[in-house]
């Protein structure tokens, strides 16, 4: 089920109308029918709000399209290997990880984001799938899925994020946090 879809679902199993959805977010009704056609992402704000106001969980809402997708321009790796995400305090035995699109968000957040997806009972909602870390800018991404690829390969049992980012979660954002 992509974004799209769920996204729809869960407005009306709310009982909330689009008109409803974008005050709760403060954004336009045209900005929610433009999310609920396919034809674009909210902010990594608004998803934030999104998931806290709904009480659904951002891989839910987020996950089950990317997990369900071809690579299409994003990374896929495949096998199996436990990985350790310092700064989101998760380990997780995954098969595949997936990288999101890049999202709009402001000049200090992050852009991408990076799920697991483990072995397991498929759901309406697709394969389980893990929220792993947030990063900066594509070419980081793509060097800690390359460096999973390599730890599969190389047969290692496990995995330690080493590029993803430390971020500070504000009501309406988030910010990365720098040493």
């Amino acid at each position: 089920m992509s974004f799209a879809e769920r996204l729809k679902q869960i407005r009306k199993e709310k009982g909330l109308s689009q008109e409803n959805l974008a005050e709760l977010l403060d954004v336009s009704r045209q900005a929610v029918s433009k999310w609920e056609q396919g034809a674009g992402y909210p902010e990594v704000e608004k998803l934030l709000v999104l998931s806290n106001r709904l009480n659904i969980s951002l891989d839910s809402l987020m996950a089950a399209e990317i997990a369900g997708e071809s690579s299409g321009g994003r990374a896929e790796v495949t096998g199996t290997i436990l990985i350790t995400s310092p700064h989101e305090n998760v380990v997780v035995s995954c098969y595949k990880v997936i990288s999101s699109q890049k999202m709009k968000t402001g000049k200090e957040a992050p852009h991408f984001a990076l799920f697991g997806v483990s072995s397991g009972c498929a759901s309406f909602w697709g394969e389980p799938t893990t929220f792993l870390g947030w990063y900066e800018d594509e070419e980081q991404i793509a060097k800690e899925v390359g460096a999973i690829q390599a730890a599969i390969l190389n047969g290692q049992p496990a995995y330690e994020l080493k590029y993803s980012v430390k971020v500070e979660r504000h009501w309406f954002g988030m910010k990365i946090l720098r040493d």
